[in-house]
């Protein structure tokens, strides 16, 4: 269908131009007529500056032989010339040739240009006049200024061309700063919804705020590619200059790109969270936070330590609240006599009714080693697996297994040794060779 419109809009501008052609001729040749007028207008009313040191000091015109900007072109030259050959210059001298018509401007015996009828003509004044008058501002500007003098004018013209040049350019500072503000705003909501949404698909504080801040940083660089862009910014030569300089970027910033690299594996890999309690390598302690560059951990002192996420990343890494419950363990001795069957059971009583203790788990005790003077125990029970917690249910437990052996009798001697001597008579009245002592 829309080939078929396409087709017959065509047909009716080719059959209905053909009726106009002959107006639109006459207008084309008109407008190229007037265009080649004013160009050649434009040839021989055109102005072009002398310039001095980069400064202009009087506008000149064109000839019938020359054109003004040729003529300003080989004049500066001259002037060029003149300056970067001689310190000290002599007054511009005047020459009045072919009885006034013209005048040749002279310094240091050297020709600088001639002032013509048709300039005298342009500035509505005699030729002497006109001679006289920018022999004095070559004058002016020829003579050496003093260095103060120098760097104001110099100044001078450096603020003016800033100024004009942010004149010029206000347009473009004023689309880019929209730019920008509009950025901010879009980055701020797209990074308040991406938190949003992670925190209800991912649900991982850490993950969270990965993925909010690697949207924030992607909405900042599409708004500064476009702000950039709008200042005329060239793409391809910063691309090409980034190339170049990239090995240097890279070894200057190798720790730097080291840390970031490795703090985005982490906040991905999820090796801990915040407020678990981990062990790397010197330093244990709760995680409080996780950047992209560190991570910040508080010591169970109240210390807080911040280790680079290059350094997390290459060391072994031992999450102790990674599993909700941890398992303690305690070791006892009790006298060989003892009824090791009652003594497992009241300290299995005991363990069970301390506060703490994750009876659902499995408790075990058991006799793990038999030494001369004691029959040594080990009791494995679970309990929750923050520090705090931790120390807290094993000492209870440690409290109520030694009061319930001390109140059914039931004795946890040290290690005791027995020494036997193969000459009693060195003994003067002590122990009996036979006797024991701890």
């Amino acid at each position: 269908m829309m080939r078929k419109y396409y087709v017959l809009t065509l047909f009716c501008f080719t059959y209905f131009s053909t009726f106009f052609y002959p107006q639109w001729s006459d207008v084309s040749g008109q407008l190229k007529a007037q265009d080649s007028s004013v160009e050649s207008l434009e040839e021989n009313v055109f102005f072009a500056d002398v310039m001095v040191r980069g400064n202009p000091i009087f506008q000149i015109g064109g000839l019938v032989d020359i054109t003004a900007k040729e003529r300003a072109r080989t004049i500066n030259r001259r002037i060029a010339s003149l300056v970067s050959q001689s310190d000290s210059f002599n007054s511009v001298q005047i020459a009045l040739i072919d009885g006034g018509s013209s005048a040749l401007l002279q310094v240091n015996n050297r020709v600088l240009m001639t002032v013509t009828s048709q300039d005298a003509l342009d500035f509505n004044v005699s030729v002497k006049e006109l001679a006289q008058l920018w022999a004095q501002d070559l004058d002016d500007s020829l003579s050496q200024p003093s260095f103060m003098v120098d760097v104001a004018q110099r100044l001078d013209v450096t603020i003016q061309n800033l100024i004009q040049d942010t004149i010029d350019n206000l347009p473009s500072f004023m689309g880019a700063f929209i730019v920008v503000v509009f950025t901010w705003l879009v980055a701020i909501a797209v990074k308040n919804i991406a938190y949003l949404w992670a925190e209800k698909t991912e649900g991982d504080r850490s993950t969270d705020i990965l993925i909010s801040r690697l949207c924030y940083g992607g909405v900042w660089i599409v708004g500064s590619v476009i702000s950039l862009g709008i200042l005329g910014l060239d793409f391809g030569l910063l691309l090409g200059t980034l190339g170049l300089t990239s090995v240097a970027i890279g070894f200057s910033l190798k720790d730097v790109l080291g840390n970031y690299i490795s703090g985005v594996i982490l906040l991905a890999a999820r090796p801990f969270r915040i407020n678990d309690q981990v062990v790397i390598t010197d330093y244990e302690g709760t995680i409080t936070q996780i950047q992209l560059r560190a991570i910040t951990l508080q010591t169970y002192d109240g210390r807080l330590v911040y280790i680079p996420n290059q350094q997390v990343f290459q060391s072994s890494i031992v999450n102790i609240t990674a599993s909700p419950f941890r398992r303690s363990s305690i070791i006892l001795g009790v006298e060989y006599d003892s009824d090791l069957d009652f003594v497992k059971q009241i300290i299995r009583a005991t363990v069970v009714n301390t506060e703490g203790v994750e009876s659902e788990r499995e408790i075990m005790i058991l006799v793990t080693e038999l030494i001369p003077s004691t029959v040594n125990i080990e009791v494995l029970f679970w309990v929750n697996s923050r520090r705090q917690s931790f120390l807290k249910v094993t000492s209870d437990v440690c409290q109520g297994i030694k009061e319930v052996l001390e109140k059914e009798n039931i004795k946890t001697p040290t290690n005791s040794y027995v020494i036997t001597l193969d000459n009693p008579s060195l003994l003067q009245g002590g122990l009996h060779p036979t006797d024991t002592t701890s």
